[in-house]
């Protein structure tokens, strides 16, 4: 597959990913408080979904494991929101379906793709290292979100999200400049901006409410 063609599906995920942030900033500051709309978690599926894609045509484990361990937070989200019921059922299931079938990919493929993925000349291990640490903490933000949305019954976005993004994202923004990523850089460079923002945001509300 052409190089063009395989930054084309990694730039249409970041391009979705910054829309989704924008969204969230734009409607959050209208309301001077931090929103949760539903667009942002379709948007982030979608995003995901291809961003998993691009991972894997770039022999990129980092960029698979960060996609791999949100792509079902995604999804609960939704339905927390009670968005995902409202979609085909043919799309639900191929959603589902979708991380089976490259696990089914990968053991019948499994000499080929972890030759690729762990001894990848292009990446040393230390920058593997650091590019599944910053995602592991960039990641973890959902978990942590997931956790908390589950215990209040309510999809939202808290304040430890939005600095576990801070810095997760930074650290995945070290990693695309050493990487020479143009996409892992375009999609953060773009978003420690508005984590900053949120955070600022949260800590207004903080204390208009004491």
């Amino acid at each position: 597959m052409s190089d063009w063609l395989i930054y084309g599906i990694g730039f249409s995920a970041q391009l979705l990913f910054s829309g989704r942030l924008i969204l969230q900033w734009i409607l959050s500051e209208k309301s001077n408080k931090v929103l949760t709309p539903t667009l942002f978690w379709k948007l982030s599926l979608v995003a995901s979904f291809l961003l998993f894609v691009y991972g894997y045509l770039r022999d990129d484990f980092s960029i698979m494991l960060g996609q791999t361990l949100t792509y079902f937070i995604y999804i609960r989200n939704l339905q927390l929101q009670g968005e995902w019921q409202k979609m085909p059922k043919s799309i639900r299931w191929f959603l589902c379906v979708f991380p089976a079938l490259l696990i089914i990919y990968y053991y019948n493929n499994n000499t080929y793709d972890i030759s690729n993925l762990f001894q990848n000349k292009d990446i040393p291990f230390w920058l593997l290292t650091l590019g599944i640490v910053a995602q592991i903490i960039f990641t973890f933000r959902f978990i942590y979100q997931w956790i908390y949305s589950e215990k209040n019954k309510v999809s939202s976005l808290p304040f430890g999200f939005w600095m576990l993004s801070l810095i997760g994202s930074s650290l995945i923004l070290i990693y695309a400049i050493i990487r020479r990523d143009p996409v892992l850089f375009v999609g953060h460079i773009m978003g420690l901006f508005i984590y900053t923002r949120n955070l600022m945001l949260l800590n207004k509300q903080s204390c208009s409410k004491s």
